[in-house]
């Protein structure tokens, strides 16, 4: 009988936990999550807890009953999954359509590999991708912000701010509202200030590294950027790339996975300058004038070799010199 248990990545010798980190990235999450309660109001607070307890509920389910193994719904993995995917939808993307997405996520993204530690794909994303392909009127269909004070019953929609740029360039919100976020489109992208205000937090705590974010967005800034000066009249700026859409928030949140995210220095950066350029030939030459989602999962496919290639020394592995 084997005396060693090995559990499901990532491995850490630290003063941490499985539990402690996914909370601490749930506290990161206030300030989007509040902005976005703030603009979308009611639906927004709906779609959140909709995610969240039907990942919950699913996760037990299927531990339970079909993998019949221990109950960790609370060690905070299934409630960021929840709170990740209701960040990918639009407030008033039907609940049905919300459920069907939390069992992707967390049956068919997460479950069907073991749990957490052994899914190759970020979660959230598969559910959202599954709900875009699935669902394509009701997850583009963005209704406008409006403060939580002047909610009404009836709600207005309209294009976001990549919509915008491919139609109708005039009618682009301020950069200063996109940054703070009154703008039109999925719940946890619209505050890049939020975004980053949790990403500082998650930095100081060390539940993630810099190498991801910043080689993600550096390589959108880069890539739009020699785009914008080739045609400045046919494309948008770098910074309007960066504050708008999912970059914010794939950068921060998705792409940092522990679990399907290179674990090397080295890998994280090759790891973000892929998502960003997929991002970018997405967006400009894609059928989606979003590329997030797409480019993070197709990265988290090369991540077994990109260890492979950048995997740091095992302990007590000789060194040599020259």
């Amino acid at each position: 009988m084997s005396l060693l248990t090995v559990s499901g990545s990532p491995h850490f010798h630290a003063d941490s936990s499985v539990r402690k980190i996914m909370y601490g990235v749930l506290i990161s999450l206030i300030p989007a999550t509040l902005v976005s309660f703030y603009y979308f109001g009611l639906g927004a607070i709906i779609v959140t807890l909709t995610a969240v307890v039907s990942c919950l509920i699913f996760e037990f389910l299927i531990q339970k009953y079909m993998i019949k193994g221990p109950i960790t719904i609370w060690d905070g993995s299934a409630i960021i999954t929840g709170v990740l995917l209701a960040f990918n939808v639009p407030s008033n993307l039907p609940l049905w359509m919300v459920v069907v997405g939390s069992f992707v996520a967390i049956g068919m993204g997460k479950m069907t590999f073991g749990g957490l530690g052994k899914n190759p794909f970020n979660p959230a994303l598969v559910g959202r991708v599954f709900m875009l392909i699935s669902f394509p009127v009701e997850m583009t269909t963005w209704p406008k912000p409006e403060p939580l004070t002047t909610q009404i019953a009836d709600v207005v929609t309209g294009p976001t701010a990549l919509a915008f740029a491919s139609f109708s360039p005039e009618s682009i919100p301020s950069y200063q509202d996109m940054f703070i976020g009154n703008m039109a489109g999925s719940l946890g992208e619209i505050s890049a200030l939020a975004l980053i205000l949790g990403g500082i937090y998650m930095l100081v705590k060390r539940i993630i590294t810099w190498h991801i974010p910043v080689s993600f967005i550096a390589s959108v800034f880069v890539f739009t950027g020699i785009v914008w000066l080739v045609d400045p009249s046919a494309n948008m700026d770098p910074v309007f790339h960066i504050i708008t859409g999912g970059i914010m928030l794939g950068a921060i949140y998705m792409a940092t996975d522990m679990v399907t995210s290179p674990m090397a220095p080295k890998g994280m950066l090759i790891f973000g300058v892929g998502c960003g350029v997929l991002t970018v030939v997405i967006r400009l030459w894609g059928a989606y004038p979003e590329g997030v989602s797409f480019a993070i999962l197709i990265m988290n496919a090369f991540v077994p070799l990109i260890d492979r290639g950048f995997k740091p020394k095992r302990f007590g592995e000789e060194v040599k010199n020259g």
